[in-house]
């Protein structure tokens, strides 16, 4: 049997906060639209061209959306994804120019700011998609930390093999 989803009462201080989180995350990722088309941007990959500086915009506007979503007790997995978005956009942001252009394709404030308010008014489990995305990308992360021991292994065999 599945869960049952409740509704949830938000004081008024949590209201405001998602009202305030909303509206930073709108001007950071799609305040703006390209003329003629439907697509949108925000201040986060303009502000992503200031070395160092704008790589941390993203970040601090995460911090203050986990505390929001612990606040409400969304689910720990929830959370987790929340925090895999935004290190996918630090970390690939960090490259110059390719990061950059990332950053005007990949959402991570809009999309963080859908889930917690997915869960924000109505208690409900996590989503398939959410632990599918979690444990994709922590697959994804355990196979790129073993491959400089494949590597190295690989090299010690060949130099044992040639040099001994």
């Amino acid at each position: 049997m599945g869960r049952t989803t409740r509704l949830r009462s938000l004081s008024p201080g949590q209201q405001q906060r998602i009202t305030a989180l909303r509206h930073a995350a709108r001007l950071l990722d799609s305040a703006y639209q390209v003329p003629g088309t439907s697509y949108r941007f925000g201040l986060d990959p303009i502000v992503g061209l200031v070395p160092g500086l704008g790589d941390l915009i993203s970040p601090l506007f995460t911090i203050a959306l986990l505390w929001q979503s612990h606040d409400l007790r969304l689910p720990r997995i929830v959370q987790l994804r929340m925090l895999f978005n935004v290190v996918i956009d630090t970390v690939i942001g960090i490259v110059p120019v390719a990061g950059d252009l990332f950053d005007f394709a990949w959402k991570a404030n809009d999309m963080n700011m859908a889930l917690l308010e997915r869960h924000a008014y109505e208690e409900r489990p996590a989503a398939a998609g959410d632990w599918a995305f979690v444990v994709g990308l922590t697959l994804l992360l355990l196979a790129v930390a073993i491959v400089p021991f494949v590597v190295l292994n690989a090299v010690v065999v060949y130099v044992m093999r040639h040099v001994g």
